[in-house]
């Protein structure tokens, strides 16, 4: 698609968030626009994600796979949804997801059962959502402070998890961006176009 490829691998367990509705927006948006539960990305990001796999094997551990590739007509419906600066690109041309270079992660065990994390992916949390989308954005942007890897005050097991997870991701040829633990870039992101899908 678009010189993307599909991420299929038994290590990584595919569960696009948005293609479900318990998520920040309340909506199962990539069903709603027919791309379903699918993780693509460009081939440089999927052979980073596959070079992982003897670590992730070592670690007896799995990645969760929350978002990959997204498509601009559902970036541009989740934004209006939730319209909080910074949490979703103002503009999907500058959303890494768009070009298909960025992912959304966290470690599993062996079972699928994430690891302690300081947040959920995307700082979910279903009381949270029920505010965003009844324009209550203070409570939620008081939490997402707790997705800034700097941010100390949890429990030290969801610390040494985000170290982990950072510190395995940059390995590979990833960068993280200071506030969310989740987000990973692929390094020279910028280099490759934005991806219509059709």
């Amino acid at each position: 698609m678009n010189n993307l490829v599909l991420l299929e691998d038994s290590h990584f367990i595919i569960d696009m968030m948005y293609a479900r509705s318990n998520n920040m927006v309340g909506q199962a948006v990539y069903q709603e626009i027919g791309f379903g539960n699918k993780a693509y990305v460009h081939p440089v990001v999927r052979k980073a994600l596959l070079s992982m796999i003897p670590e992730l094997e070592r670690r007896k551990c799995k990645m969760r796979i929350c978002d990959a590739y997204r498509p601009p007509l559902a970036h541009k419906k989740m934004l209006e949804i939730v319209p909080i600066k910074g949490f979703f690109a103002a503009d999907y041309k500058r959303s890494n997801h768009c070009h298909g270079t960025a992912v959304d992660v966290c470690l599993t065990d062996l079972e699928g059962h994430n690891l302690v994390y300081p947040t959920q992916i995307d700082a979910y949390e279903e009381k949270y959502a029920k505010q965003v989308l009844a324009g209550d954005f203070s409570q939620f942007q008081q939490h997402l402070q707790k997705a800034r890897h700097d941010y100390m005050c949890v429990p030290s097991l969801a610390i040494a998890n985000r170290i982990i997870l950072r510190s395995m991701m940059e390995r590979y040829g990833f960068e993280a961006i200071p506030h969310e633990w989740w987000h990973y870039n692929i390094k020279g992101w910028a280099n490759y176009p934005v991806v219509e899908w059709e």
